[in-house]
């Protein structure tokens, strides 16, 4: 395929914007039980499949079948297994999957069951990706998750008996947390023995209700030093354990086992975004003989507009736009600069300054930029996003 399209991957990733409650830090494209009137889950399934048809048309030509795909939300898992696997028979009917696709899907401890996940799996779902959080109880209950931490066992064990991959979620720094209570998360991860671990600094966006509880004094802010204090524990303690870090936020056991789907998101691969306020992204490549720049758009976000578009056979898309040569190359450095494989020093020409600063200030490996490489330190990970910035 023209153009170095054959040289990219394709995936899929699918937005199922409901869950059972909104948890107070969420600012995601998710919907409650009653707070959007006028969408269904049986309508949104119905319209996903619809925008897969409109991706067959829109893609006419390209032979790539799709080696990811990724079911996220909200929570994938409020809809019935059955459901699920009707979205991937249609991206399978679309693109094809590739015969070692990674198929991922999130899921909350309290929304799967055994026979579920054993029905996932028979149908090609290969991952599952559980919303722990934490361990401890009065953490999970500032968080608003609804699940026991028991829960937790229960559904790794049910996905390791289907023949899943298992990658817990944890998220650290949330207000009252303590160091103790964040090692107790992690020791209960480790117990558990996960296939990947992925753990996020909570952050509190300002229009979220735990936003409105910062506002109020209600809850404390987080201080961000012990936040860098519970990072450098869980690289200690999932390093000892085997896991290590292949990006800022994500450690795995081997490196089969890291979130492909994720991993190309980072190397700028090709992704078709399916749901309300998804994005898509595809990189350069030929059209009817013409070359075609790359190209990112996310869908209307409201899932009856979003419904209602392709109801009357039109693009759910809201917004878009073009990059440039100059765009890609900087998006380049700050997204492969997360991973543990770092980015080309030639792609930061002229920052020869700005590295040997970093350097010496201990957030970038001197030895591997010698070697041509420009990779974190543990402490440049604590610091990613203003290395980056003093790169670009």
């Amino acid at each position: 395929m023209a153009n170095g399209v054959a040289a990219r991957d394709l995936g899929v990733y699918i937005h199922v914007p409901f869950c059972s409650v909104r948890c107070g830090y969420c600012d995601f494209n998710t919907y409650a039980p009653g707070e959007v009137e006028g969408a269904t889950r049986e309508g949104y399934v119905e319209a996903a499949l619809q925008e897969l048809e409109l991706a067959r048309t829109t893609m006419r030509g390209d032979a790539r079948a799709v080696r990811t795909v990724f079911f996220g939300g909200g929570t994938p898992t409020m809809l019935d297994s059955s459901a699920l696997i009707a979205l991937l028979d249609g991206v399978r009917g679309t693109w094809g999957l590739s015969a070692d696709a990674e198929v991922t899907t999130e899921a909350n401890p309290d929304s799967v069951t055994r026979e579920s996940l054993h029905a996932l799996a028979r149908a090609g779902f290969t991952r599952v990706s559980l919303g722990m959080q934490s361990a401890v109880p009065h953490v999970l209950a500032t968080l608003d998750r609804t699940h026991n931490p028991a829960n937790v066992e229960r559904a790794v064990a049910w996905a390791r008996d289907a023949g899943l991959k298992v990658s817990l979620d944890l998220i650290y720094g949330t207000p009252g947390e303590s160091l103790s209570d964040w090692r107790a998360s992690l020791e209960t991860v480790l117990a558990l023995e996960p296939d990947h671990v992925s753990a996020y600094a909570l952050v509190i966006e300002p229009g979220t209700r735990m936003g409105a509880q910062l506002r109020r004094g209600e809850v404390a802010p987080t201080d961000p030093d012990v936040q860098a204090d519970m990072y450098e524990l869980a690289d200690t303690l999932l390093s000892e354990a085997g896991y290590s870090w292949y990006e800022v936020s994500n450690w795995a056991r081997e490196s089969a086992d890291r979130c492909r789907h994720n991993m190309a998101y980072w190397r700028s691969q090709d992704w078709w975004g399916i749901g309300p306020g998804a994005h898509s992204y595809l990189g350069p490549r030929i059209v009817d003989g013409t070359e075609t720049p790359a190209r990112r758009w996310w869908n209307v976000k409201h899932p009856r507009a979003y419904a209602a578009r392709l109801a009357a056979g039109e693009s759910p898309e809201a917004e878009g736009e073009e990059l440039s040569l100059e765009d890609l190359r900087l998006e380049e450095v700050m997204l492969r600069l997360r991973l543990r494989e770092g980015v080309p020093t030639e792609s930061v020409d002229g920052r020869a300054e700005a590295i040997a600063r970093l350097i010496a200030d201990e957030l970038l490996d001197g030895g591997a930029a010698l070697r041509g490489t420009l990779r974190l330190t543990r402490r440049g990970r604590l610091l990613a996003d203003m290395v980056v910035r003093a790169l670009t």
